[in-house]
């Protein structure tokens, strides 16, 4: 029985000082007990000889100095998983939320995790089919990778991530799909459309959907990602599943860490978020990842908005050096009302060669993919000369590549959120819009090809 100290010394917040504690260790549980019986929790944050700072999981009203009882329980945080898993709604600390009975654990895991030994990872290389254009057909998803979608405040990025969640999966197979969402510190009515929308086509049965609300403390939603890694790396190596874990949104999380470093009157470092930010979200997203000899894996989408649309902000900036690319969605394109918003250019997945081209996706997915990029990007360049010259200044050939990047905005990257696009459909796509230019123009695209599609569609 864990041995129960009375000396709480004060509450400062969501903070509490306990003294005269033996053994007992950093990030370690612990549980109090008030006058009424009734229990809440805590972690230990910091160790100072027979002194012990910890932060509450609830809020410290009520708690009274010299009636209540602290316990520390020798672990920390940890979450039963299970098969049933699947299907269910739970909160930030693995409680289910959805009205449902507790899960039966097959067994209790550390939401910490261990870190994966880079000898035992296999180099990503599927193909990933999220039925969206913009990152099938230009920045393709591949099985095992991290691929962060960046994007500004007020944009759809809540119905991309729905819709990716519902539409993802591994091709060509009949192996076992699943979906781990984690939403930190968004509104109910965000949770209850994420719910709903999974609900409405089934998804929800291949869904674990682990939900902090913006009202629950800061101390939950550094725990929620951690809870729903867990649950993924039991389901991806222990049920032989493919996991696809969407983390939203990964900003609140970061000011989460902020909020209680701050508490903690720690140094602060750029923009006042702590030094160990790196540290700290390089621990969550190399979770993600295949390893040798296990039949599953975990792709990983991190989902942050950008605060004021910068991306050198260091939230981005970290989850760029620690990930392998970015999508990110443009305010200019949703106010043309492209949906997704997804901007093809500054987007890019560094390891779409890998998991396109002959048996994965097609043979003339690679050139194609190239050609589109040039010629979207020439006539990005062509519509700014017109916006200053006017269109008597641009050549023949300009004002068909302004012509191409608006129907490459209109038919290829706006779908919509309910399209579900194959890589044939989207591919071919690709070739229609490529025949609007004259065949002399497309130099990136092998003759084979040109002869089998060009001007086909």
């Amino acid at each position: 029985m864990p041995k129960e100290y009375r000396t709480i010394q004060e509450v400062a917040g969501p903070l509490m000082m306990v003294k005269g504690v033996e053994g007992v260790t950093y990030d370690e549980l612990g549980e109090i007990e008030l006058m009424s019986g009734e229990k809440r929790r805590c972690k230990v944050l910091e160790v100072d000889g027979d002194k012990v700072v910890v932060q509450l999981y609830e809020n410290a009203a009520g708690i009274n100095l010299s009636n209540s009882k602290v316990r520390f329980l020798g672990r920390s945080l940890e979450l039963g998983v299970s098969g049933d898993m699947l299907g269910r709604v739970f909160d930030g600390l693995g409680r289910p939320a959805d009205g449902g009975p507790e899960i039966l654990p097959e067994e209790r895991r550390d939401i910490n995790g261990l870190p994966m030994n880079p000898a035992a990872r296999v180099y990503p290389s599927e193909f990933i089919q999220t039925g969206i254009s913009a990152i099938d057909g230009l920045n393709t998803l591949v099985r095992g990778q991290k691929l962060p979608i960046f994007s500004c405040s007020g944009l759809p990025h809540s119905q991309l991530a729905a819709q990716i969640a519902r539409q993802a999966k591994v091709r060509g197979t009949d192996e076992k799909f699943a979906v781990v969402f984690a939403a930190m510190g968004i509104t109910f009515e965000e949770s209850n459309f994420f719910v709903e929308s999974f609900k409405e086509t089934g998804a929800i049965d291949r869904t674990v959907l682990f939900i902090n609300l913006a009202n629950d403390p800061a101390v939950e939603r550094i725990s929620t990602p951690r809870m729903a890694l867990t649950a993924a790396e039991y389901l991806a190596f222990e049920k032989d599943m493919h996991v696809l874990v969407i983390l939203t949104d990964i900003t609140n999380y970061a000011d989460a860490l902020r909020e209680i470093s701050a508490a903690k009157k720690e140094v602060p470092g750029r923009r006042g978020y702590p030094g160990y930010m790196y540290t700290d979200l390089a621990q969550m997203y190399e979770r993600a990842g295949r390893q040798r000899g296990k039949k599953g894996s975990i792709t990983m989408i991190p989902i942050l908005t950008m605060p004021e649309d910068d991306k050198t902000h260091p939230i981005p900036d970290l989850t760029g050096y620690i990930t392998e690319g970015q999508v990110i969605l443009s305010r200019d394109l949703y106010r043309k009302g492209i949906q997704p918003p997804i901007d093809v250019l500054p987007s890019l997945s560094r390891l779409k060669d890998k998991g396109i081209g002959e048996g994965k996706t097609r043979a003339d997915h690679s050139n194609t993919m190239n050609q589109l990029f040039a010629a979207y990007s020439r006539g990005k360049d062509a519509k700014e000369l017109m916006t200053i010259l006017g269109e008597a200044a641009l050549t023949e050939i300009d004002l068909i590549y302004a012509k191409f990047a608006d129907e490459f905005e209109k038919q290829y990257v706006s779908q919509g959120y309910h399209t579900d696009r194959s890589i044939e459909e989207t591919l071919e796509i690709g070739w229609k819009l490529l025949s609007i230019l004259p065949r002399s123009e497309l130099k990136r695209i092998d003759d084979k090809y040109l002869d089998l599609y060009y001007g086909k569609q």
